[in-house]
């Protein structure tokens, strides 16, 4: 049995990635150097889940987002609470704007489309809003490791990894 990791309230991230592939596929390393760092194991489900959703979102910011000339913000933080942990990707294209993922199609034949349907899968939530300082968007999603079909609870945020 793992011991929970001790990871302080306010425990925050913030970084520029340039809106290309490699600036998505650095920021998706970042973070899971950055978990590690914070107590969350390599290798351990909450910190595969949150690099994941990271992956997902700054992959949308580069595919959907991308203005030249311009890139993208990755903010990852505990939220006050201590319960979750948050991930904001804000980009500045403010005329597309993610959609609610419904049922992926069945047939299988779209290569795209499955991102959002990921990250609503995989966070505890998700939604976006309008950028404040600027055209755009941020998209996030809270993840909440779940424990025994039940969310973290005052055992701290990262229960599920004990």
């Amino acid at each position: 049995m793992m011991t929970e990791p001790d990871i302080p309230t306010g425990t925050a991230f913030e970084m520029c990635f340039t809106s290309t592939p490699r600036g998505a596929r650095l920021a998706r390393r970042l973070t899971a150097v950055r978990l590690d760092a914070w107590g969350v194991p390599y290798g351990t489900r909450p910190h595969d889940d949150i690099v994941l959703i990271v992956a997902e979102l700054a992959a949308n910011a580069v595919r959907h987002g991308h203005v030249p000339g311009r890139d993208f913000r990755l903010h990852l933080h505990v939220t006050a609470d201590g319960r979750a942990v948050r991930v904001e990707v804000t980009d500045t294209r403010d005329e597309r704007l993610p959609r609610h993922p419904c049922a992926p199609d069945t047939t299988g034949t779209d290569e795209s489309g499955r991102g959002l349907l990921l990250v609503a899968h995989l966070a505890t939530r998700w939604d976006w809003h309008p950028r404040e300082d600027g055209p755009g968007k941020t998209v996030w999603a809270e993840y909440a490791p779940v424990s025994g079909g039940k969310e973290a609870g005052a055992g701290g945020p990262y229960e599920a990894i004990r």
